[in-house]
This record gives structure tokens, C-alpha cells and sequence, in this order.
């Protein structure tokens, strides 16, 4: 897949008291909640949905890695703008995120999650990404 291919989705989001921690920001492991809200909205874009694959394949989809940068931080009330990009579904799903302010276009925050195929109930991880969901994500 080149660059301008990249398969891009975007949620709005606004804070909610209980994603903040006692210095009055969204707690760090917060924006992970938010990644995941993106990045599901993504697949379901795509007609993608790993739980019913799983119940039909008995192939699960842990993340294996995950990396963030934090650059400005969000707060109560604030509405933002997350959004995800598939940079890779050959070997392993690789999504980047951006977390903006939606008023103003400041970056927020900056993450990469990486997930791998599992084949339960051995827990074999699988060395690609099964082609049909492969296919329907663009890769």
C-alpha cells in the first residue's frame, strides 16, 4: 500500500470528567480508550469486525505493542479529534493515531498500536494477517 493510500478515519470525542487524573489532564492511559474508539470505527468503516471473526476463525487480535507521545494535554470538556491510520495489515495490523483539539488543530497526543494473529485455543501466533481481513482493510 503506498502513502497516499493510507486508509484514514476520524471520531470526535469530548472529555469526560472520569479520564481525568488529580492534576485536572486526561490520565495517560486514557488515550489508549481513545485509540481503540478509532481504531474500531475504522475497521467498521471497512466492514471489519474482529469479535465476529474471532467467533467464525478462533483468531484473536492482541496488541503486541503499543507507543505514545503526549505534546499538549487534554482537558475536562475539551472535544477533540482522533484520528486513526492503517499503516500495515500484511504481517501485523499497525495503526498510527493523532489526537487533535478540534477547535484550534493543536496535536495532542501521537500513538501506534501493533497487533498480531493468534490462533486459539493453541495461542499459535500466526506469521500474517488472515487474507480476509487483509483484503478488507486494503493490504
Amino acid at each position: 500500500m503506498n502513502d497516499k493510500a493510507h486508509l484514514s478515519h476520524e471520531i470526535e470525542g469530548r472529555v469526560s470528567f472520569y479520564d481525568l487524573d488529580p492534576m485536572q489532564i486526561v490520565w495517560h492511559g486514557n488515550y489508549f480508550n481513545y485509540f481503540e474508539d478509532a481504531r474500531q470505527a475504522l475497521f467498521a468503516h471497512r466492514g471489519v469486525d474482529l469479535n465476529e471473526f474471532f467467533q467464525r476463525s478462533q483468531c484473536l487480535f492482541p496488541i503486541i505493542r503499543t507507543s505514545t507521545k503526549h505534546i499538549y494535554p487534554l482537558r475536562y470538556a475539551d472535544v477533540f479529534i482522533c484520528k486513526a491510520t492503517l499503516v500495515e495489515a500484511k504481517t501485523k495490523i499497525v495503526v498510527d493515531f493523532e489526537i487533535r483539539l478540534k477547535d484550534s488543530g493543536k496535536i495532542c497526543t501521537r500513538g501506534r498500536t501493533e497487533q498480531v494473529t493468534v490462533k486459539a485455543p493453541e495461542m499459535e501466533i500466526m506469521f500474517n494477517i488472515p487474507d480476509e481481513i487483509r483484503r478488507a482493510l486494503g493490504f
